[in-house]
């Protein structure tokens, strides 16, 4: 039989395994509220913020599309790929920001990479006509 100061030394250790076990345990999710909650949901705001669907419509997709799949893990409790995504969406999110900032700020640069935008003089839609200007279609034919 065992005396008290071996029960208490006893109590201590498993009560110390214990909370190291629900510590390690709780990273997953602990690191996805900080990093994709957080993080990513902040920079893909910020990237609304610069318009970003208008002048960044490639990064601004895929920071989105990160963000919902990386929400969508979370719901799972796969955790190690939500963060993943969430990491995926924040820089994708930067990028656009960054992008859309860079074309606002020069909206003739803009045109000429992107192609037409909504409002310019290629429709009143700002979409392209079906027939280019050489009056073939888009595949070469009449």
């Amino acid at each position: 039989m065992m005396h008290t100061g071996a029960h208490r030394r006893l109590a201590r250790m498993l009560g110390l395994a214990f909370a190291c076990a629900l510590a390690t345990s709780a990273c997953g999710p602990i690191e996805y509220v900080s990093g994709t909650t957080y993080g990513a949901t902040n920079a893909v705001d910020t990237a609304r913020a610069a318009n970003a669907a208008k002048w960044s419509p490639y990064w601004w997709t895929r920071a989105t599309e990160y963000l919902h799949k990386a929400r969508e893990e979370a719901a799972y409790s796969n955790f190690q790929a939500a963060n993943h995504f969430g990491r995926l969406a924040k820089e994708a999110a930067v990028k656009a920001r960054d992008e859309a900032l860079h074309r606002a700020a020069d909206p003739a640069a803009a045109a000429k990479e992107m192609g037409p935008i909504e409002g310019t003089t290629r429709g009143q839609s700002g979409l392209a006509p079906a027939i280019d200007d050489d009056g073939q279609d888009g595949d070469g034919s009449k």
